[in-house]
């Protein structure tokens, strides 16, 4: 059964930093795309991080380049969102997801399964 469990999420003040993880169950996650999204309160599900199967490509949403980080473990099967100089419009609900496409998908729909996602909050 596939499955993927986000965790790391919580409250933080701006400026602080938060590192995301992604657990992975049921299949070998190298042979997968991983994305980042977030969701906040009446806005649409947007991208925020991507890495290609290979790890060769990179990709961040201008709202956060420079302040995170996407990486993976392939050994321990997991995946990670660094955050750091986090920003109040950061906060959002954080999902995790996975792609069979190769290449750098960077839509929703392009990807097959989701975690559940974890909330993070950026207040003082």
């Amino acid at each position: 059964q596939v499955q993927l469990v986000e965790s790391g999420g919580g409250l933080v003040q701006p400026g602080g930093s938060l590192r995301l993880s992604c657990a992975a169950s049921g299949f070998a996650l190298d042979h997968w795309a991983i994305g980042w999204f977030r969701q906040a309160p009446g806005k649409e599900r947007e991208g925020v991080s991507f890495i290609s199967r290979n790890d060769r490509d990179t990709y961040y949403a201008d709202s956060v380049k420079g302040r995170f980080t996407i990486s993976r473990d392939n050994v321990k099967n997991m995946a990670y969102l660094q955050m750091n100089s986090l920003k109040r419009e950061d906060t959002a609900i954080y999902y995790c997801a996975l792609s069979l496409l190769g290449g750098l998908p960077v839509v929703p729909q392009e990807y097959n399964y989701w975690g559940q996602g974890t909330q993070v909050t950026v207040d003082s």
